[in-house]
């Protein structure tokens, strides 16, 4: 979808903002402070490699002209020339910094000192300064540093390319009609997004934009059993609603795949809130500026209503909002649920690991109850069969257990949600992980699922696992959702091949680092994350491949942390550069397809790596078509590869037995069958071995499932029977934490009080006030992880 994006500059200023939005935005923006230019970072200008000068002594001019060179004399006189606060001045007044000054100096120098020849005027000038005159070589030096930094001769042209302060110039065709823009703004259940598409329905031509493939789906099915033909476009697929394969006047897709050439009558932006997203706000912001259509309908939060309407303002055009309330009503009770003892029909568990879903899951079937499961990584095709499960009234299976991945997408019929935890891993605006607490927009996100327009629940309900958690809950949903500030902004591959027009030896990786290095944002705009665009560009680096290819493989949407996935790329990767066509039976050699059912969470695990997979070839073979040629048998078994997947949610808890089991050898027992552990803990007792951890990431220990609970302070106990073990020591010590984590017993204390003395009294333990220091400071550092 990126490469469809066009860079044109030109075109009017926008009209002046008001004050109020004058001020910077957060996030990851390099943000321009009016016409002035910012200085780069010159720690990503990279050295392009200079070979010395080699030639007989027949083609050495300079020599003949004067004399040969005393290299010992040139290179005094060369340190001299590097340390003349003179030279340094001017070298920064040529846009050499401390850091390229002496990167150029280091290069000039080596060129001259192992160069056997060097150019006759250059000879004539390292001959002539021995007389002192040292300041004669700085035009040769900048000749040099330019050479080996070529942006320096093209800093102003970097800078016009890479500024983006005015994105509504990108877009001349939606620029050229006058296009209403109507907000439909309100909360989860409230009927936004279904006015939106009444009137998306109604038009004679129109485009849904959504942010997901479940979305962009439902929205197509419900337009064709509306006798509205309407086609569906994703990254992985293309399907018409005619026979003949014949464009409909209707079409429901993914936001990143919408057209900002193609006019409709209609165009629907959902969840426009998610213009701040710190990795896909860019879709939002293009479609918003770009879509070249009469009306504009856009869903979403109120927080966005401002923003919106500033980003109008810039092109000339007026937001009229509408806005919604909630149809049903949802209530936050007084009473966390404390035991899975409480469960009812239409109960959903929100979890915000796999762990605690594979934990809690299994503790509910221990029950007697069955429950449906859903989380992020399912392929749409299982989640939906889940759901389908969950929603059918004659189905025994009456509980769900999903992660946040139920807040937009699906339909369920949900009585009460119930929140097994408030704290959730997060990425900040560095890439780092973190753990926090959930933001209001989520919880409310999430908390809305309950009682659902329509369902068979008239009224939500909301609590949560723990008591504890409750009062917070109940203060982050009642705090204001704060003002989406900024949207998100990503070069275009026109940008990167200009970059790349004026630094050829650069890689990708480090041009998309000086394009940002470089980039220009005013106040209401902010560069999103590239993050997974230079790893993925790193990745493939060695690779020999021209550039609009590499940008196209590195927007690949997949998630780096899948090792099979990963490879996978670069296999194709390696296999296009070769020219040699990607087909069905070299991608069936290396998933080994056809698969068999999993009998583990290792093996479930695997599944849904090799549909990602799948995936990717497809979301390549829509722009590679004769390199992956067999899209059509590739979606065939990607559908059987979903029931296979289906059948392993559906045992899930045998599986998470089995793989218990299968951990045995080499485990050891970290906890006693009879102690009272929280739900994550009970069912991670084992301890893997280093091979067994690394290859089964969904039964990694009971630490990791408690550190994702862990926030800033301590919970109390959850467990009523850990209550006596807590009494017998003082709150803040690590013996009460430990027992608080459920960690350790009363008797484990007792016997590892037992075994210190022992060691103590026969000087095997020593701790002095240094290595306790140490020991603090690891602590630390494995909270902040």
């Amino acid at each position: 979808a990126r490469a469809g994006l066009a860079l044109r500059h030109g075109g009017g200023a926008p009209r002046a903002r008001p004050a109020a939005f004058s001020a910077s935005s957060s996030s990851s923006a390099s943000s321009g402070d009016g016409g002035a230019s910012r200085a780069p970072d010159t720690s990503l200008f990279v050295p392009v490699p200079l070979k010395p000068g080699i030639g007989g002594a027949a083609e050495d001019v300079g020599a003949e002209l004067t004399r040969p060179l005393d290299k010992g004399e040139v290179l005094k006189n060369l340190n001299k020339f590097y340390k003349r606060k003179e030279i340094q001045r001017l070298g920064a007044e040529n846009g050499l910094d401390a850091r390229l000054f002496h990167q150029a100096f280091i290069s000039f120098r080596k060129y001259i000192m192992e160069s056997s020849s060097v150019s006759a005027d250059l000879h004539i000038i390292l001959n002539d300064i021995c007389c002192g005159h040292v300041d004669d070589l700085f035009p040769f030096f900048l000749r040099h540093a330019k050479q080996i930094f070529p942006m320096l001769d093209c800093m102003d042209d970097l800078r016009k390319i890479s500024d983006l302060r005015l994105p509504p110039n990108w877009y001349p065709d939606a620029r050229a009609i006058q296009r209403k823009i109507i907000f439909h703004a309100g909360p989860t259940n409230s009927g936004k997004t279904y006015h939106a598409i009444q009137r998306f329905l109604s038009a004679k031509s129109g485009v849904y934009c959504g942010p997901l493939k479940l979305l962009a789906h439902e929205i197509f099915q419900k337009s064709n059993d509306a006798d509205v033909p309407c086609d569906l476009v994703t990254g992985e697929e293309r399907v018409f609603a005619s026979e003949d394969a014949r464009q409909a006047p209707h079409v429901a897709c993914t936001i990143e795949m919408c057209s900002t050439n193609t006019p409709y009558e209609v165009a629907v932006i959902d969840e426009i809130q998610m213009i701040r997203d710190p990795a896909r706000g860019w879709a939002w912001t293009r479609a918003l500026l770009g879509l070249c259509a009469e009306e504009i309908h856009v869903c979403g939060e109120p927080a966005a209503i401002d923003l919106v309407t500033e980003l109008m303002y810039t092109t000339g055009e007026e937001v009229e909002v509408r806005n919604y309330k909630r149809l049903t009503p949802l209530t936050v009770l007084d009473y966390a649920l404390e035991s899975l003892d409480n469960l009812r029909p239409g109960d959903c568990i929100v979890c915000f690991s796999k762990n605690d879903i594979y934990s809690v899951s299994r503790q509910i079937e221990a029950r007697g109850l069955e429950c449906a499961v859903i989380y992020g990584s399912l392929p749409p095709g299982t989640k939906l069969e889940q759901a389908k499960k969950f929603n059918d009234p004659d189905d025994p299976c009456k509980i769900l257990v999903a992660t946040d991945a139920i807040g937009m997408g699906l339909n369920l019929c949900i009585r009460r949600i119930i929140f097994n935890s408030i704290v959730k891993p997060t990425v900040n605006e560095k890439g780092e992980k973190e753990i926090d607490t959930i933001t209001t927009s989520q919880a409310l996100q999430i908390a809305g699922r309950a009682g659902r327009f329509g369902s068979s629940f008239k009224q939500g309900e909301v609590t949560t696992m723990h008591r504890d958690d409750l009062v917070q809950l109940k203060e982050i949903l009642s705090d204001a959702v704060p003002p989406v500030k900024a949207a998100g902004l990503h070069p275009t591959p026109e940008q990167i091949e200009m970059f790349a027009y004026h630094l050829p030896d650069a890689t990708l990786s480090n041009l998309i680092d000086i394009f940002v290095s470089l980039s220009q944002v005013d106040g209401m705009y902010f560069v999103c994350n590239i993050d997974d665009f230079k790893f993925l560009a790193d990745m493939i680096q060695h690779i020999p491949l021209n550039l609009r290819s590499r940008y196209v493989f590195c927007n690949a949407p997949l998630n780096r942390k899948e090792p099979f996935v990963c490879t996978t790329l670069l296999k194709f990767a390696r296999q296009f550069s070769r020219n040699e066509p990607l087909t069905f039976d070299w991608l069936c050699r290396h998933t080994k397809w056809p698969l068999a059912a999993p009998k583990n969470i290792k093996e479930l695990i695997h599944l849904e790596a090799v549909h990602d997979v799948f995936d990717l070839y497809l979301w390549l073979s829509y722009r590679f078509m004769d390199m992956f040629p067999d899209a059509g048998l590739v979606r065939d078994i990607q559908r059987k590869l979903d029931d296979i997947i289906q059948i392993g949610v559906c045992n899930i808890t045998k599986l998470i037995r089995a793989s218990q089991s299968a951990a045995a050898p080499g485990t050891a027992e970290v906890v006693s069958e009879d102690f009272p552990l929280s739900g994550a803990q009970k069912d991670a007792r084992v301890v893997s071995d280093r091979r067994a951890a690394a290859s089964t990431e969904a039964l990694s220990i009971a630490v990791e499932a408690a550190g994702l609970r862990r926030t800033k302070s301590l919970r109390p106990s959850r467990l009523g029977s850990r209550q006596e073990d807590l009494k017998s020591y003082g709150r803040g010590s690590l013996a009460h934490r430990l027992l608080q984590e459920g960690l350790l017993t009363q008797e484990m204390l007792r016997q590892l009080e037992s075994e210190w003395q022992d060691q103590h009294r026969n000087g095997r333990y020593r701790f002095d006030s240094k290595r306790d220091d140490q020991h603090s400071s690891k602590e630390t550092r494995k909270k902040r992880k």
